[in-house]
């Protein structure tokens, strides 16, 4: 059994005017070819990881195509993806030519990815593949909690694998389990059928901490279904708001085996579950002061504060200072923020070197929306070149760069100031530039959930915030031209709180 594999792994924020180009693609060996996937992301923490453990348990040849990922960012230059999509399947006609026919495809996607052009980037992927395999040979797609699924890619491919958890600490899991089913369908045991349930609804992202409730709950929904006759697999995905296209918000996709209407009646039974508990899922907005105060009542610190209005692992620009001020204006002592982007800063602090001071102009740069510099006096601490490894649950295994980089420190509050937009997976980076995160009493963090995969063991508190920002959790200011259908809590108003 030879089965192909290879991706393009993008979330698109269309809120972010800058453009997402190859460049981006190529930064910190983000497009991977051939022979190098399997050595590249053999026992890491991702969904191609698992395709190749997967492989192994089930017997059969992986045959790596390209896989491709950068930052989420703005919309993907159209001639940059096009030229990606054809060489994999260029790859696959020169593996088919020379190795004999692929049984079928494994592909890792996201499931928020827009081409300018295209607003169902993965749909547009799956359909490719689709087109060249003709209709026999199946095609098992790994995708986000956060992908907006449409209809057209389940009508493409043969099963959908959505991740269980967020913080995504599953991908590898997921990775496996896509296999197992691939293997499964060519051997002939399963024959799936695939359906999909979309909700209009903008899921809060402090709601959808899988290990704390109420996310928790969902997931327990899920495991349930899985565990009835006649379901392969049941994905929920809380959708990406930031993406203004036709089918943003929420869905439950579920592959039952040969029973499309069991597949069907399935998601129905969860979306409707969902739906109706839709005030679950709502957060109120909380500002910067009022999280530290909350904080400071529970007195256990570190207190963590999630700014993700600024959440780089969303694509925004990672440079907004309300939270930075907020810091400095209470004379905060054992502060630190991770991460603020700021090229020319960064650059700034290596020339001057460490133990210098400096005058600088920080964040505040990409829009006026992310609030205005940050006037200070910053002492350089420790400067880098950005590359450093993972060693938390999500990404352990790989490495990654920050670009040029430095810590500052103003007053009683540090700065780790870097260049590549990333959000803070793990304390790693910190730790190279030799920060002791615990150490701390106050964190903010530019991310959503991610970091509590590792920071979490080490919070007093922890708190999602609502400073300024261009992924506002205020989802009434969100682009909304392309989409289809009124969604909660915008024009679907909650029963209290405001949206």
């Amino acid at each position: 059994m030879r089965i192909a594999t290879g991706g393009i792994i993008h979330e698109t924020s269309t809120c972010v005017e800058s453009p997402t180009t190859m460049s981006q693609f190529e930064f910190d060996r983000g497009i991977i070819r051939g022979a190098d996937i399997l050595d590249r992301f053999r026992g890491t923490n991702v969904c191609t990881g698992g395709f190749i453990t997967g492989a192994e348990q089930h017997d059969f040849e992986l045959v790596p195509l390209l896989r491709a990922s950068a930052f989420p960012n703005g919309l993907i230059v159209r001639e940059d993806y096009d030229t990606m999509k054809r060489e994999m399947l260029e790859r696959l006609a020169v593996a088919e030519r020379d190795g004999g026919p692929v049984d079928g495809v494994l592909l890792d996607l996201h499931g928020a990815m827009v081409v300018d052009g295209i607003e169902d980037g993965d749909g547009d992927v799956i359909q490719a593949f689709r087109e060249y395999l003709g209709p026999d040979r199946p095609i098992v797609v790994t995708q986000d909690l956060h992908g907006n699924h449409t209809r057209a890619r389940v009508a493409a491919a043969d099963a959908i694998v959505g991740f269980d958890t967020f913080p995504h600490v599953d991908m590898a899991e997921r990775g496996v389990e896509a296999a197992e089913i691939i293997a499964r369908i060519v051997r002939g045991d399963i024959r799936p059928r695939m359906a999909i349930h979309q909700f209009p609804m903008f899921w809060s992202t402090a709601c959808q901490v899988t290990a704390h409730p109420p996310m928790d709950e969902v997931l327990r929904q899920v495991h349930a279904l899985e565990a009835r006759p006649g379901i392969i697999c049941v994905t929920i995905a809380t959708g990406f708001p930031w993406a203004n296209v036709p089918e943003v918000g929420g869905s439950v996709i579920v592959v039952a085996d040969g029973d499309e209407e069991l597949a069907q009646r399935t998601a129905d039974e969860l979306g409707e579950w969902i739906w109706e508990r839709r005030e679950q899922w709502h957060a109120p907005k909380l500002p910067v002061r009022e999280a530290l105060r909350r904080g400071e009542e529970i007195g256990r610190f570190p207190i963590i504060v999630a700014d993700h209005a600024d959440n780089t692992g969303g694509g925004s620009p990672g440079d907004s200072t309300e939270v930075l001020q907020t810091f400095l204006d209470l004379n905060l002592q054992d502060a630190l923020v991770l991460y603020m982007v700021d090229e020319a800063v960064a650059k700034q602090a290596h020339d001057a070197g460490v133990g210098s001071r400096i005058e600088v102009s920080l964040g505040g740069k990409s829009s006026p929306v992310q609030g205005p510099p940050v006037e200070a006096v910053a002492e350089v601490v420790a400067i880098s070149d950005g590359p450093f490894a993972y060693d938390g649950p999500m990404f352990a295994g790989l490495t990654g760069s920050m670009g040029t980089s430095a810590w500052l420190k103003i007053g009683g509050v540090n700065v780790v100031v870097v260049t590549a937009r990333e959000q803070p997976f793990d304390m790693a980076f910190a730790r190279s530039l030799g920060i002791d995160c615990a150490s701390m009493k106050y964190i903010s963090v530019k991310s959503a959930a991610h970091f509590r995969a590792a920071f979490e063991p080490i919070a007093g508190s922890i708190f999602n915030i609502d400073a300024a920002g261009i992924h506002t959790h205020d989802f009434s200011k969100l682009p909304s031209s392309r989409r289809t259908r009124d969604i909660f809590p915008v024009e679907i108003k909650p029963s209290s709180a405001t949206s």
